[in-house]
């Protein structure tokens, strides 16, 4: 009965329109919309990937081996389960243009193909011609190149340039390579040739670095499940890896996934902002509603009724809003769908996907009962007694008992539910802990910034701007907690990222350039390794060699179980890793426990693993590890544990064995060089010149490589804390609406004891710019904590603190607060005093 009662009188108030939930809707609409936008993008990536999942490939399924070819006895499987088979193989080398002024080289990563290819999709080349003819050449082999090489190279249609000791003329360069996304990460720029037209150039020599890729089309209605169990079974010792068109570009769907989860991450702190702003307005609505509350109570209004009355009105509210939150999440994508697909360099399908538009839906509903429930529980506590008295603001700070209890698991459920979303609970429960951290940091500055207004009112005597100021933000009817948490939070999200990116690229830009090597060098062949070092030794440029024979290989098995069983999706078991051997340990290598094997030691293998990789998989020592190299499996035991640091571009690896244990394995050498900038250019020259096949990796372009890929990342980053920053702003005007009658009053008190215009406004100002400061230092020291854990913990950098971003978000606080604070402070100047002191009567 009371219920119906409730949802009566809740109608009768919705009919007064939505005076005063303008904000509200706002805020909860753009928290909605953000979340629900990501996820729609997120899903069309997705849902492009699976449907075109077999250009991306290049075929419905792929076997794949490292540094050999198909035996024949595979070959003849592969082609036994196929209608067709295409054979290619994937390496890095160097494109040589031999010029009057001398030799330009730029590192390329090669594809070599048959005849066959592609199987699926189109080549499209630059000037049109079919790949065939683009591969037939005359004097030399034909060759594609992507056209960013071929102009760093100066080269054009009908010139020449050599790959190892084998030349090729550019025959045109590649439009559009339709298996591009899913070859994955590459250091170079393609160049793609026919794999019989490098008989003879010494680069798939026996240990080069290459991987040969077999693709295929199945029959129709062929069981993909049942050929994958029957690949691996049937080639489990030759080191086959399966792929088909489900997963085509396994790298691009696992970057996208867990680039969207962190993107959904901060659409959920722009929420966290959002709700303070719906907390505020729900609390400046009640706080007019005061009278009626009372009057109800008089009537005879149980608590109940009253609390169910505001809680149908402000729910009805909320579903409007998430509803407005969903239809521009939804819709955004679907209008601007043609510049994302034309940006992106990956299939795309875009449509109304439910998925995402559910979770955002949730995420909304638990926002928006998490914080209205606080200001909805205190109106229990105004009673007839009270009736035209401002009894919330009177009110005891914390509700009943059932209420508190009632927001903790609201909490851990929104929390949950966003652990179930993202799909990594790590960086959902940093964030959650960062969010609920930053809101008490806040919370607890608020009153602390209150507190000092009012110590410092009494020293302003003789200063009326600033007691004005300062006794107002002191004051109880002052919105300091609001403005502080509101902007604070969303500045302090800003913040954080904004010490993150920066110490990323300090980390990239400065960092690693001091200490890295100019070069890295691979695919040495043993015979090369003494006239290599010979040149390197003796220059004086040259401060350090670094060298270590290399093999690749997978692991499959961990103590006799599949390996992705025991370590999940960790990306030592992802694909193939660099082996290495040694019969001592050099002089930088740090053994944190067990012992390294006798320098003479032909036993059974024994494996040094890296220390925090086996810690993340859970290895212990007397571990058996699994792996297959060349076809060829070797288990060996774990017998201590080093410390790898990959951050310096040095050579390091995971798995280092015994000599004995790889003994025969045709393998290369890989090395480092540190030299003097000015001697680089030579030394690349000289070891060009006498070793073609060395393919050699300027470590400066490398980070500038993946540089430009963290840029395209701290941009999608930013654009989100940059939503998370205008809902606070909204929060913000929100917060300034509603002390705008608390304004027109003191302005017309001020102005009846003789103050003028000027002065008014100089303390409205003086009063916002003081809240922006302070949100803005609180909201730098929480995001300069916040950035220090994600990249300490998470990320594993070194942090500094990045001071011109630092002081940025103080600047943006004072901005921010005076424009939201002024765009309300002229209609109060511009009120009569008698009227407003009248009406106040």
């Amino acid at each position: 009965m009371s219920l119906a009662i409730s949802a009566r009188f809740a109608r009768r108030e919705l009919r007064g329109g939505l005076r005063g939930f303008r904000i509200f809707l706002a805020c909860l609409t753009l928290g909605v919309a953000a979340i629900a936008g990501v996820g729609s993008v997120r899903s069309a990536i997705q849902a492009g990937l699976a449907d075109q999942g077999a250009i991306l490939l290049g075929g419905d399924a792929q076997a794949e081996f490292t540094y050999r070819f198909a035996s024949e006895e595979e070959l003849a499987w592969l082609e036994g389960i196929s209608t067709a088979l295409s054979e290619i193989t994937d390496f890095r080398s160097m494109a040589v243009v031999d010029t009057e002024a001398g030799s330009e080289r730029g590192l390329t990563q090669i594809k070599s193909v048959d005849d066959a290819y592609p199987l699926l999709g189109e080549m499209v080349l630059d000037p049109p011609m079919p790949l065939a003819q683009a591969l037939d050449g005359a004097e030399h082999p034909g060759a594609v190149m992507a056209p960013v090489l071929a102009d760093r190279l100066g080269l054009a249609p009908g010139d020449s340039f050599r790959l190892g000791t084998q030349d090729f003329t550019l025959s045109a360069t590649i439009v559009t390579e339709p298996d591009d996304a899913g070859d994955g990460f590459g250091l170079g720029p393609r160049t793609l040739v026919r794999t019989s037209a490098l008989d003879g150039s010494g680069l798939l020599a026996p240990g080069s670095l290459y991987e040969t890729e077999y693709r295929m089309l199945l029959p129709e209605g062929a069981d993909l499940d049942a050929l994958k169990a029957q690949a691996e079974e049937r080639f489990r010792d030759t080191g086959i890896r399966w792929r088909d068109a489900r997963n085509g570009a396994p790298g691009v769907a696992r970057f996208v996934d867990r680039l969207g989860s962190f993107l959904v991450l901060v659409g959920l702190s722009g929420l966290a902002v959002g709700g303070i702003g719906v907390s505020a307005a729900v609390r400046s609505y009640l706080a007019r509603k005061t009278p009626v509350i009372a009057t109800l109570r008089t009537l005879g209004a149980s608590r109940s009724v009253i609390f169910q009355t505001y809680f149908l009105q402000i729910g009805a509210l909320s579903l409007l809003g998430i509803a407005l939150g969903l239809i521009l999440g939804a819709g955004v994508p679907l209008i601007f769908a043609p510049l994302i697909t034309q940006s992106l360099p990956i299939p795309v399908l875009f449509t109304l996907y439910p998925g995402p538009l559910a979770e955002a839906a949730i995420y909304g509903v638990l926002t928006a009962l998490l914080f209205t429930l606080w200001p909805l529980a205190r109106t229990e506590e105004v009673r007839a007694a009270a009736l035209f008295r401002d009894a919330l603001d009177s009110a005891r700070a914390l509700p009943a008992t059932r209420y508190l209890i009632a927001t903790a698991l609201l909490i851990a459920l929104l929390v949950g539910v966003a652990m179930l979303f993202s799909g990594d609970p790590r960086i959902t429960l940093w964030t959650a802990g960062g969010i609920l951290g930053a809101l008490l940091i806040l919370a607890v500055a608020a009153t602390g910034i209150r507190a000092l207004a009012r110590r410092a009112t009494g020293a302003a005597r003789g200063r009326p701007v600033w007691r004005w100021a300062l006794g107002a933000i002191g004051g109880p009817r002052e919105t300091a907690a609001s403005v502080v948490l509101s902007l604070g939070l969303g500045l302090s999200v800003l913040a954080a990222i904004g010490q993150i990116d920066g110490n990323l690229r300090a980390a990239i830009n400065r960092d690693l350039p001091e200490i890295a090597p100019s070069y890295f060098f691979v695919d040495i062949q043993p015979g090369q390794i003494d006239g290599y070092l010979a040149r390197l030794e003796g220059d004086e440029a040259v401060s350090r060699v670094d060298t270590a024979p290399m093999l690749r290989g997978v692991i499959t098995e961990i103590n006799g179980v599949d390996a992705q069983q025991v370590a999940g999706d960790h990306w030592v078991v992802r694909g193939d890793r660099g082996i290495t051997y040694a019969a001592q340990p050099d002089a930088r290598t740090i053994i944190t426990e067990g012992e390294w094997w006798p320098e003479d030691y032909d036993g059974p293998p024994q494996i040094s693993f890296a220390r925090e990789e086996a810690e993340e998989i859970g290895l212990a020592l007397g571990d058996e590890i699994t792996f297959n190299v060349l076809g060829r499996d070797i288990t060996a035991t774990i017998t201590s544990f080093r410390d790898v640091d990959f951050s310096t571009a040095g050579i390091g690896f995971v798995m280092t064995l015994n000599p004995a244990a790889l003994q025969g394995a045709p393998h290369t050498f890989i090395s480092t060089v540190y030299a003097e900038p000015e001697a680089e250019a030579q030394i690349l020259r000289d070891l060009a010149s006498s070793y073609p096949n060395i393919t050699a990796i300027r470590v400066k372009d490398a980070i500038d490589r993946v540089a430009e890929l963290l840029e395209g990342v701290g941009s999608a980053i930013r654009w989100g804390a940059a939503a998370t920053l205008l809902t606070g702003f909204l929060v913000l005007i929100g917060a300034a609406a509603a002390g705008e009658g608390a304004r027109t009053y003191e302005a017309a008190v001020l102005k009846t004891l003789g103050a003028s215009r000027a002065r008014i406004l100089q303390s409205f100002a003086l009063r916002s710019a003081l809240l922006g400061a302070g949100a803005g230092v609180v909201a730098l020291g929480a995001g300069i904590l916040g950035g220090w854990a994600i990249s300490r913990f998470i990320m594993e950098t070194e942090f500094t603190v990045m001071w011109p971003s630092a002081l940025g978000i103080i600047a943006g606080g004072v901005i921010a607060t005076l424009l939201a604070g002024l765009g309300f402070a002229w209609r109060s100047l511009s009120a009569r005093p008698a009227r407003v002191l009248r009406a106040r009567e």
